[in-house]
C-alpha cells in the first residue's frame, strides 16, 4: 500500500489529484500503512479500497470508496444531505492506463457501493484534470455543479461528479 501510494504521488499530476503531498506520505511509519490496509480492505471503517494487482502480485492500481452518512459533513464541511460513497485514491501506474483497468477498479467500487445500499457515488476532481474528468464521464459521472474551493491553492478549485444509483 505504502509503496502505491507513494508512487501515486510522485505523478506529475499528483499536485492535482491528491491532497497529501510525497513529503508528508513518506514520513509515515509503517504502522500507518498497516492499519489503513486493515481498515479499508473490509470495509470495517466505512471505507473500501480496491486494488489492481498484476502478476506476480505487483500493486499497479487503485481506489477507495468512503461511505459518508447522511446527517454528516465532509471532509470540506458540506452537509451530506443523503448515504453515499465518495471515491477518492484512484491512481493506475503509467503503464498500465489505457488497458481497461482503471474502469475494472470502478466497475467493483460501484458494484460494492450499490450493494450495500449507497444511493449515490461522489467524487471530486481538480477544475484542471481534464484527464480525470473525461474517464469519470466516460463512466457515467456527472457534474453536480457543487465546486469546493482549495483552501491552501487561492484561486484553484475542485469539481464534484456524481453517479445516482439506477
Amino acid at each position: 500500500m505504502r509503496e502505491l501510494r507513494l508512487a501515486s504521488l510522485r505523478d506529475p499530476l499528483a499536485h492535482l489529484a491528491f491532497l497529501e503531498t510525497y513529503e508528508n506520505a513518506v514520513e509515515r511509519p509503517d504502522s500507518f500503512w498497516q492499519e489503513r490496509a486493515a481498515g479499508s480492505g473490509e470495509g470495517a471503517s466505512g471505507a473500501r479500497q480496491f486494488v489492481a494487482e498484476a502478476a506476480g502480485g505487483r500493486w499497479v492500481g487503485t481506489a477507495t470508496v468512503l461511505v459518508e452518512e447522511a446527517g454528516t459533513t465532509d471532509w470540506a464541511g458540506f452537509p451530506v444531505e443523503r448515504r453515499q460513497g465518495h471515491v477518492v485514491g484512484v491512481y493506475v501506474r503509467p503503464e498500465h492506463r489505457g488497458t481497461g483497468l482503471t474502469k475494472a477498479l470502478f466497475d467493483a467500487a460501484l458494484e460494492w457501493a450499490w450493494g450495500i445500499g449507497l444511493e449515490r457515488v461522489r467524487l471530486i476532481v481538480h477544475e484542471d484534470n481534464r484527464r480525470a474528468q473525461a474517464f469519470y464521464r466516460k463512466v457515467g459521472f456527472v457534474p453536480s455543479g457543487v465546486t469546493v474551493p482549495l483552501g491552501d491553492a487561492p484561486g484553484e478549485s475542485e469539481l464534484e461528479f456524481v453517479l445516482e444509483r439506477l
